[in-house]
């Protein structure tokens, strides 16, 4: 049996007909599941070879089936019920999956919307399809249906939709990002990085501090003494030092041995890099670790979209908070030891957040998580702005 189209006039749209949705639809106005079985598939051998039929017409011709079988009732509710089916989408590969309002939130907050900005959106374009009785559209159609309609919003204009226009065409693209999260203790890393994996659905995370248990397993403390400290006390380790530790660490001493203890793990972060690289796939790495020069020598294909971050907790107060365990970025059980070295790590932060603005690595303050995301992703985006600049005909035909 040949493929049926059905036409949308107003939206000038064309869509396989689908009879399982028909029958939803049906079952949804008071009929039985084998009585809108029975009515979908009439209407589907009645058409038999029609190429094409308008979504009026194949309403019309419902609508006739249902006047000579059923009650009132049933007509009345499927005249004038506004959609309550599923709608499907279709995916670049073919797939179908329906379409969720919450998900799709999620993906405007990916372009820095608030979520009150992102639900007003999918609300607009959600009541755009019921309206026009959309059952079944392609991904791109419902990427260019949300540009449209944030181009002519008086609210979000065409700055936030040249932001979606930059977000979908590295989506469509299929490259590699690779976020690496710099900070000191206490700064909320490993928080932020387990936001981003899920927003953006990144499935690689790793921590340096991870690496470094790793590496002190293979390299007992005799061996690599400077291993086996905090990145904050790693001076300690440092050859010639052992008088110093009960003195007041001098600036270039903490230093020396946060970059003693960096560059050892330098080797085991840039061999995960390239394994995400060799494979194409998206990762975040954060930690002390990811250091400014660091970042600098990597060597990264042009296939990679490489995005250094670096957190900051500005107020002494807020940051000896997080470290206390008010929040969940540092265990109770290490927070003492933290607290008692709170100088050296807050001039670690200083040196940091230096070494970062030297470099022009964008700093982000963590003082709320959601700000957090929406900064990291309009930086973000505006990196990939660099590489991708389609037009909307491209990004979306």
């Amino acid at each position: 049996m040949a493929k049926i189209f059905v036409e949308d006039q107003e939206d000038d749209t064309h869509v396989p007909f689908l009879r399982g949705i028909l029958i939803r639809s049906l079952q949804d106005s008071g009929l039985s599941f084998d009585s809108a079985y029975e009515l979908a598939t009439e209407i589907r051998n009645d058409l038999g070879e029609t190429p094409l039929i308008t979504t009026h017409d194949l309403r019309q011709k419902t609508l006739e089936l249902l006047k000579a079988r059923t009650g009132q009732d049933v007509i009345a509710r499927y005249e004038k019920k506004k959609r309550s089916f599923a709608i499907q989408v279709e995916q670049r590969d073919g797939q179908l999956t329906p379409f969720s309002r919450l998900e799709y939130q999620h993906t405007l907050e990916n372009i820095g919307l608030t979520s009150e900005e992102a639900m007003d959106v999918v609300a607009t374009v959600y009541k755009h399809l019921v309206d026009r009785r959309i059952e079944m559209l392609s991904s791109r159609r419902l990427g260019e249906l949300t540009y449209r309609y944030l181009r002519q919003s008086s609210e979000l204009g065409p700055a936030v939709a040249h932001r979606w226009l930059v977000w979908r065409d590295f989506i469509n693209s299929g490259r590699p990002l690779i976020y690496l999260i710099g900070g000191t203790a206490g700064c909320g890393k490993s928080t932020v990085a387990t936001l981003l994996a899920n927003r953006l659905d990144i499935v690689r995370s790793q921590s340096t501090d991870m690496l470094r248990e790793v590496m002190r397993i293979m390299m007992p403390e005799q061996l690599m003494p400077v291993l086996h400290t905090s990145s904050f006390t790693a001076w300690t380790a440092l050859p010639g030092q052992p008088e110093a530790i009960n003195k007041e660490v001098t600036e270039t001493l903490l230093i020396n041995g946060y970059r003693s203890q960096a560059d050892l793990l330098a080797v085991a972060i840039e061999a995960v890099i390239q394994r995400a690289l060799r494979e194409r796939v998206s990762l975040i790495m954060e930690g002390v670790h990811i250091h400014p020069a660091m970042v600098e020598k990597l060597e990264i294909n042009d296939d990679a979209i490489v995005m250094p971050i670096m957190l900051g907790v500005l107020k002494r107060k807020q940051l000896q908070r997080r470290i206390r365990g008010r929040g969940t970025d540092v265990p109770q059980r290490r927070a003492d030891r933290y607290l008692k070295h709170f100088d050296e790590i807050w001039r670690l932060q200083s040196y940091l957040l230096s070494e970062a603005d030297r470099a022009d690595i964008p700093i982000v303050v963590n003082s709320d998580r959601d700000k957090v995301f929406r900064e990291i992703m309009r930086i973000t985006i505006e990196t990939l702005a660099a590489d991708f600049n389609n037009t909307p005909q491209a990004v979306f035909s």
